[in-house]
């Protein structure tokens, strides 16, 4: 590899470890948060939840789109093609429609001040909170995995050529 890019792998791990820590902790925070809610708030305690809940919200899409360019640069840069790898993968889909099901129950509370009630928070904490567990124990153990069947072309980059034409400048 090249040495100019193996100096990077350290900056693209901590991006990546802090993007999914403020990721998973926005994540957490939130249901937190809408267990709070009450339809029949005042309007200027509303407007307070409905601010900070947009805030988090936000930063939180913002470590996320942080966390996955990293880890998409270290995967290559690092050139892990392993079982274990692929289950993370999995799991961080988990996480990522997770992330979708609470931006949908904001987007909902938001367009219905006063109407909608939000979800409890136990099931939306268990959506995040186990797929974040198992990440973090895959990574940390990244066990082999023996059972699992993959191809022999996802062990390796292929090297090969896009099935299209890119287009110049």
């Amino acid at each position: 590899m090249i040495a100019w890019i193996q100096s990077l792998v350290p900056i693209f791990k901590a991006l990546h470890i802090a993007g999914l820590s403020i990721w998973v902790g926005g994540l957490l925070t939130l249901p937190l948060i809408l267990s709070r809610h009450q339809p029949a708030v005042v309007a200027h305690e509303y407007k307070l939840m409905r601010r900070a809940v947009h805030l988090i919200y936000t930063g939180t899409t913002g470590a996320a789109v942080i966390t996955v360019i990293a880890g998409t640069w270290l995967i290559f840069m690092q050139g892990v093609f392993m079982p274990w790898l692929y289950a993370k993968l999995a799991f961080v889909a988990l996480l990522v429609a997770a992330h979708g099901w609470i931006g949908h129950v904001l987007v909902k509370i938001a367009e219905e001040p006063g109407v909608s009630k939000s979800p409890r928070s136990i099931p939306m904490l268990v959506a995040v909170g186990l797929p974040a567990l198992a990440i973090l124990l895959l990574v940390l153990s990244k066990p082999p995995l023996p059972w699992a069947v993959i191809p022999d072309w996802l062990h390796e980059p292929r090297g090969g050529h896009l099935p299209f034409e890119v287009p110049r400048r």
